[in-house]
């Protein structure tokens, strides 16, 4: 059966959200985070269903994709699908043609899992390594030694003031107390 390329819906995004929890793994290499997601959601729920691509066969989410910025596919997979080759060419063909809806015309990036077979078909297609990430992790096990710094919550009342902190702290971010109350409520 052919792998599905689709657009979730809001409706959707909790059956996207789960499948990607599921999917996480500690000794995994970078991969799309449902917390991405949920950062997503301060546009709103439905700019963030708009924004998640997924390839799906019998129904089953095999590939989640998030387009963040027109020219961005940030894309995991299954763990037992990262070397699926229907599903990685399915992949493949839909981020090289813009009129799939998956990336726009001009100068585009996918960030996929390394070592994943969609990673090797771009290669093929004669698309070329950016630069890496360094993913960061701390094994929490142990009680995390107090750093000495004053932590404060950022409650509702407070959210135009997390928010200009935002912005000065992100070059170019549009972040406002409204995106604040979209994120923090779930919608």
């Amino acid at each position: 059966m052919a792998t599905e390329l689709g657009t979730p819906g809001i409706g959707g995004l909790d059956e996207v959200e789960d499948a990607l929890r599921r999917w996480q793994r500690d000794e995994a290499p970078l991969q799309l985070h449902p917390g991405d997601l949920g950062w997503y959601r301060r546009r709103g729920a439905r700019a963030c269903a708009a924004a998640v691509r997924t390839w799906r066969r019998r129904g089953r989410v095999l590939a989640v994709g998030l387009l963040d910025g027109p020219g961005l596919l940030r894309l995991t997979t299954a763990p037992e699908a990262r070397h699926d080759e229907e599903l990685a060419r399915s992949v493949v063909e839909d981020a090289a043609r813009p009129e799939r809806g998956v990336l726009g015309v001009g100068t585009v990036y996918v960030e996929a899992p390394t070592g994943s077979l969609v990673q090797d078909l771009l290669a093929e297609r004669g698309w070329r390594a950016d630069e890496s990430w360094t993913p960061l992790r701390r094994d929490l096990a142990e009680p995390v030694e107090d750093p000495g710094l004053r932590i404060e919550v950022a409650g509702p009342e407070r959210a135009r003031v997390w928010a200009a902190v935002h912005r000065s702290a992100f070059e170019g971010s549009a972040f406002t107390a409204s995106h604040w109350h979209a994120m923090a409520g779930g919608t």
